[in-house]
């Protein structure tokens, strides 16, 4: 169980909610900001943790896939998982694997305060639960943890992947069978390279659209050893007959695959668990597979964590935050209101 700190605790660190990102004042650090920066940590490749940094420090497969996605002028420092950057003033950070997808970093950033040394540790977004195509995920022991919320309400506890990668399978072999197209729809980076892992030696030839591919391509350099895919292209009917196909969700209402007639479309994402997914997304299957921790997994996290502050950004940051109140840890969303519910000056 957790339980509530001493006040002086508060002082030790200052974390702030700026720019989309994280801010810690102390020691000059961005993390995952949306809006640039002289320098900031970028905690893995997805867009929607990018912006126009004029230094970005990241993992060395984040890095890598950075280079794909980011201006050529763009200043990136590669920095081995494991290895310390000092900070200034004997502070200094080290990235460790966060499990979300290839090169995804939790950032674990160390302070001395009155002659002690203290730790915080912020996720990004993780998975707790193993992957095909990324590291598993390596979280370490903070007084602080703030972390990423995005499926932080009890009802998002995805079903054994085992049992989900059969129900894929199944629609796909079933698609074919009908005479259909089967079209899986995920994003190019990350969730695409997981779904070919599953589906790519199933007896079915797949194709996938050409940003997916192109990251299946760095993948392979990063020394993933993926299954053979094809690159999509100029959709026909005749070429994509008998394939399957993986592509981004947002074609599944676009032009593109309305050259085909027949086709089965689902999308693989931890969203699958809404009831209303398969309208949100306009396909007629969802599969609840995610490269995010479920409600379970937030949990597990902050247990291993062993914090004595949380504080919850992104997705349902406030409800978990007053869920793990409620189990005894101090912790708060960072963006919001959320009530404290615990009495101060207590230790865990």
């Amino acid at each position: 169980m957790g339980g509530v700190v001493k006040e002086k605790v508060l002082r030790d660190w200052v974390v702030e909610a700026r720019e989309g990102g994280i801010y810690l004042p102390q020691v000059d650090l961005w993390m995952d900001p949306k809006r640039p920066q002289r320098r900031a940590v970028v905690t893995h490749a997805h867009y929607d943790h990018l912006a126009g940094h004029r230094e970005i420090w990241a993992s060395s497969g984040t890095a890598r896939l950075l280079q794909e996605r980011v201006p050529k002028r763009t200043k990136i420092r590669a920095i081995p998982f494991g290895k310390a950057v000092a900070l200034g003033d004997g502070a200094n950070f080290t990235l460790v694997p966060a499990g979300h997808i290839l090169g995804s970093a939790m950032v674990w950033v160390k302070r001395r305060v009155g002659g002690k040394e203290t730790q915080l540790l912020y996720t990004g977004d993780f998975k707790l639960r193993g992957g095909k195509t990324a590291e598993r995920c390596e979280p370490k022991r903070a007084d602080v943890l703030v972390m990423e919320t995005t499926f932080g309400r009890p009802e998002y506890r995805f079903p054994a992947e085992e049992k989900v990668v059969e129900e894929i399978i199944s629609f796909c072999h079933r698609a074919v069978r009908e005479g259909k197209v089967p079209i899986l729809l995920g994003y190019a980076l990350g969730k695409s390279q997981e779904i070919l892992q599953r589906v790519g030696a199933i007896g079915l030839p797949v194709l996938m659209e050409r940003a997916g591919h192109r990251m299946c391509e760095v993948y392979r350099e990063l020394g993933q050893k993926l299954p053979e895919v094809g690159c999509l292209g100029k959709i026909t009917a005749e070429k994509v007959g008998g394939h399957i196909l993986i592509v981004p969700p947002s074609m599944a209402r676009g032009q593109r695959l309305k050259v085909i007639e027949k086709r089965s479309v689902a999308v693989v994402t931890g969203w699958a668990l809404d009831r209303g997914a398969i309208y949100r997304y306009g396909c007629q299957e969802a599969f609840a597979l995610s490269d995010h921790a479920d409600y379970g997994e937030l949990l597990e996290m902050v247990e291993r964590v062993g914090p004595k502050e949380v504080r919850t950004v992104h997705g349902f940051a406030q409800e978990f935050a007053m869920d793990l109140q409620e189990r005894g840890w101090r912790a708060w969303a960072l963006a919001g209101a959320t009530q404290m519910m615990l009495p101060l000056g207590l230790e865990k």
